[in-house]
């Protein structure tokens, strides 16, 4: 069995950030999500893998490289423009042959693994196996129609009236026999290929199609909201283990983290949380659920729920939280006269503010 990973695409509804940076390269616990995906696929025993890229193909080679610090050999398939999952399936066909294989999203986060689900694809050999989870808003997601007996009779992508609240996950098994579907089917009103459509093609031919509903955590992050619950998820199954340095003024409270070179002075620390590498807190507070990347410095701050790139800087801050933090960013207060609110700010930024 192969591995077709998905890493183009715009990223939209994570600017700013993806103005700068690819999505599935956005840290969630100081991993970018992309590794978690690569990581979950060695760990089911693959190890041919094709990334598609498209305008951010430079940054997802340069952190992925030849795929063999995960175990992997990755090989790297040009996507023009974000045409489609089907349409990424349709220039992977010289990659994948004629093998099985698992189709991951790039920025999709799901805990657990894909190992047992790999394992009884191999054994029973259907045709494609899809992933459902329930969700409050369907009509954001691919959304299944199963029968009385749990089969699936219909598949519609992003659809105004859904007739089930279960979303496809970002996670697909397929024999072949998906190539054909993909050249059957014609590009949706949103001018994509759908993987919607190829599978409905599917059943609609009476090929085998099944689906299994996921009962872990699972988040497509392509939203603010959804990298830091992906966080929490993360945050909550660390380990504690201190690798830099602790004073003793300072207090650590629960399972954190403090990575080699970082420095906790005059501080607390509630977790789950980590501390970047070569990171400086000095007399602040960090609350549960809070990620600061590599070589930051918290200075006299509070923040909580909340994840903070590389580079960053937060310096007399009082209580930041549920915020995501770019890199190479200094927070630090207003002057107390006049009152007035200085902002520089990116396209498609959102701020709140007291007024």
């Amino acid at each position: 069995m192969k591995a077709l990973v998905l890493s183009g695409g715009a990223g939209t509804r994570l600017r700013p950030f993806t103005h700068t940076s690819p999505k599935q390269l956005v840290p969630v616990a100081n991993k970018p999500v992309l590794y978690y995906v690569l990581e979950a696929i060695a760990e089911a025993g693959i190890t041919e893998v094709g990334v598609v890229v498209g305008d951010t193909a430079d940054e997802i080679c340069a952190a992925v490289g030849d795929g063999s610090r995960f175990g992997l050999d990755v090989t790297y398939l040009p996507q023009h423009a974000p045409l489609g999952l089907s349409h990424a399936v349709l220039i992977a066909r010289d990659f994948l042959g004629d093998d099985d294989f698992v189709m991951y999203l790039g920025d999709n986060f799901l805990v657990g693994g894909i190992a047992p689900l790999v394992e009884q694809f191999t054994a029973e050999r259907p045709d494609a196996q899809i992933l459902l989870t329930r969700v409050s808003d369907p009509t954001a997601f691919g959304v299944a129609e199963l029968d009385g007996h749990g089969r699936v009779v219909g598949l519609e992508e992003k659809p105004a009236k859904p007739k089930s609240d279960l979303a496809l996950v970002g996670v697909y098994l397929f024999s072949p026999a998906v190539h054909e579907a993909v050249r059957a089917i014609r590009p949706s009103a949103r001018g994509e290929l759908e993987i919607t459509d190829a599978i409905q093609w599917l059943i609609d031919t009476r090929h085998d199609v099944r689906s299994a509903t996921v009962s872990g955590y699972w988040k497509d992050t392509g939203n603010v909201a959804d990298m830091l619950e992906a966080n929490r998820s993360v945050l909550d199954g660390i380990g504690a283990g201190v690798e830099g340095t602790v004073d003793a003024g300072s207090e650590l409270v629960g399972r954190v983290r403090v990575e080699a070179g970082a420095e906790v002075r005059g501080s607390r620390i509630v977790g789950p949380a980590v501390i970047g590498a070569g990171s400086v807190i000095s007399g602040s507070y960090v609350g549960p659920y809070t990620s600061i990347a590599e070589n930051c410095r918290i200075e006299d701050s509070e923040i909580e729920f909340s994840i903070v790139l590389r580079d960053s800087r937060l310096d007399g801050v009082r209580r930041v939280q549920a915020s995501l933090i770019g890199r190479n960013v200094t927070v630090t207060p207003a002057p107390h006269t006049p009152r007035a609110h200085r902002l520089i700010l990116g396209d498609h930024s959102k701020v709140q503010i007291f007024s």
